[in-house]
């Protein structure tokens, strides 16, 4: 049951600080495709985000090690902190291949997928924060799945234009892998609603 462990604040108080920082990392990726300046600024901001939530996933693991019973099934805490965590590498790693490329000014289809992925990072982290209550998480997942489905969308029609309406070769595929990074980014998040909803069905 939730709520009923003396350790369930802890657990549960390092996904919530865990999914803000994610949340965090997103803002500042939407804010330096939009930009077109200080991208090396941006990218060093997510890249101490990244730092953050790695300190994070290691405290959860730590305290997973060291807890006799736990809130979770051991197996969705150590599942869950590693979603989380693939969320956030892959904004960190779009942004250094941003830097790594020289994309200035990415095309507006980043710019269409990045703002999806920001708003799917703010549905999950309201997900996370209810985790030891258990209010309004499964329609938190639809939600989630919902974007991420509108994320596909964004990521085809880019594909598309990009092939379409772009004549350097060289640039063509820079675009591509910055449009593929944060796609999958956003089939992480999905995957985080993935194991929400399995922990919420155990726990029913």
């Amino acid at each position: 049951m939730f709520g009923k462990l003396s350790n369930d604040k802890a657990f549960f108080g390092i996904f919530g600080d865990l999914a803000a920082k994610i949340d965090q990392a997103a803002d500042l990726l939407k804010a330096m495709v939009a930009s077109g300046e200080r991208q090396a600024e941006y990218a060093s901001r997510i890249k101490r985000v990244e730092h953050e939530c790695d300190e994070l996933t290691h405290e959860l693991v730590r305290m997973l090690n060291s807890t006799f019973i736990t809130p979770l099934d051991r197996e969705d805490i150590y599942n869950l902190a590693v979603k989380l965590d693939d969320v956030v590498d892959l904004i960190d790693s779009t942004a250094h291949r941003m830097i790594a490329f020289e994309v200035m000014v990415p095309g507006s289809h980043v710019q269409a997928l990045t703002d999806v992925l920001q708003r799917q990072t703010k549905v999950l982290g309201e997900a996370v924060k209810q985790l030891g209550k258990r209010d309004s998480i499964m329609a938190r997942c639809l939600e989630i799945h919902t974007l991420e489905n509108e994320a596909d969308r964004v990521f085809q029609e880019g594909l598309h234009r990009l092939f379409r309406e772009t004549k350097d070769p060289i640039e063509l595929l820079k675009q591509k892998e910055i449009l593929e990074k944060i796609e999958a980014a956003t089939d992480r998040c999905e995957d985080v609603a993935n194991v929400l909803e399995q922990v919420m069905l155990k726990n029913a």
